[in-house]
């Protein structure tokens, strides 16, 4: 539960203090939400088969870190931002996973602002940069989020200050206009995964009704649920919440690799491991994704990075987008993942 004061008409900008932390959430989690979660948006063995999960890195059933993610959204939203003028999320600085969630856990949050200014295009509203740390029942950090957070201004500003160079949003450049190798179908170790590859990662359509089932269980936030309530919102219409649109993107991923390895397991070779992932960066959902919007997902190799600690494993970090049947780009994350070496790292 929020351990602070809430203003009698609910938390706008001016509210936040910077430097002070604010304490969350009491969330239990069983094994079956992390099944359930898993087969629905992250069907990886490490999340769904215990006896494959201990013989993995991660050493037991763990909770995928989207749903890690998600989960913090729900306690976000029940003990914040219920009491708050939110206004939406325009995206994620970073997240890194530290420890795997378990089945028994029990999550807890806490919240520090490290700055809060008006928009200079909407001096009506205000943007505050927060860092959430998720913690289990013994007080150890599970993860961090650097994340923006868009509330009302009580006061409006004539004038707001303008937007500094390194608050911009990164730019994205479209990963359908950007040419690269075709990835190899017939193996997907670490070393035989190519910089710059591209691959297409399909599509979904948003439904309302899965808009709604999605953000009733894990960001129910007025505009996520409600047509009345979104059309007068920033977004204007009823939106998926950007972890919706987030979870969808890894069972997208998730379902291209897994293909991969089944074709190897039909050539009688086995497929390398992948995962855990470290956490990701530049999560930035910058349109919204309405009901009845088919957004088309892709990916590309960015970078490939030895792993000195697991010499037999290496990152890959990959750029991910995703645009709307307008060809408008919605949703980008710089995702990161573990993968096995052929042969393991030399010293």
């Amino acid at each position: 539960m929020l351990d602070c004061p809430v203003p009698a008409d609910k938390i706008h900008l001016e509210d936040i203090e910077i430097g002070r932390t604010v304490s969350f959430g009491n969330l239990p989690v069983s094994k079956d939400d992390i099944i359930t979660f898993a087969r629905a948006y992250d069907p990886q063995p490490i999340h769904l088969d215990e006896e494959a999960a201990r013989k993995s890195m991660v050493g037991g059933l763990c909770a995928s870190g989207f749903h890690t993610c998600a989960l913090m959204m729900r306690m976000l939203a029940d003990d914040l931002l219920a009491h708050a003028t939110s206004l939406g999320s325009p995206g994620v600085d970073e997240v890194r996973w530290m420890r795997p969630v378990r089945p028994g856990d029990v999550l807890s949050a806490r919240m520090t602002c490290s700055e809060k200014r008006p928009l200079a295009s909407r001096p009506e509203v205000g943007l505050a940069k927060l860092r959430f740390e998720m913690l289990n029942q013994k007080g150890e950090t599970l993860m961090t989020w650097d994340t923006n957070q868009l509330l009302k201004m009580r006061q409006p500003v004539a004038t707001a200050p303008a937007v500094r160079t390194g608050d911009k949003q990164p730019r994205f450049e479209s990963l359908w206009a950007m040419t690269g190798p075709e990835p190899l179908r017939d193996t997907n170790y670490f070393e035989d995964r190519q910089l710059h590859e591209t691959y297409s990662l399909g599509t979904e359509t948003f439904t309302r009704e899965a808009i709604i089932a999605f953000a009733r269980q894990f960001d129910p936030q007025a505009f996520h649920l409600d047509d009345e309530a979104a059309k007068r919102s920033l977004f204007g219409g009823l939106s998926a919440s950007g972890w919706h649109t987030t979870a969808i993107w890894i069972r997208q991923f998730v379902r291209f690799r897994q293909e991969i390895e089944a074709r190897m397991r039909g050539m009688g070779r086995r497929p390398a491991e992948y995962g855990p992932s470290p956490g990701f960066r530049n999560l930035r959902w910058i349109k919204p994704v309405f009901a009845g919007d088919t957004i088309e997902f892709r990916g590309r190799i960015i970078e490939k990075r030895d792993w000195k600690s697991r010499p037999d494993r290496g990152l890959i970090v990959t750029e991910n987008q995703g645009r709307n049947q307008n060809g408008e780009i919605v949703f980008g994350i710089v995702g990161q993942i573990l993968a096995e070496r052929r042969e393991p790292l030399k010293a």
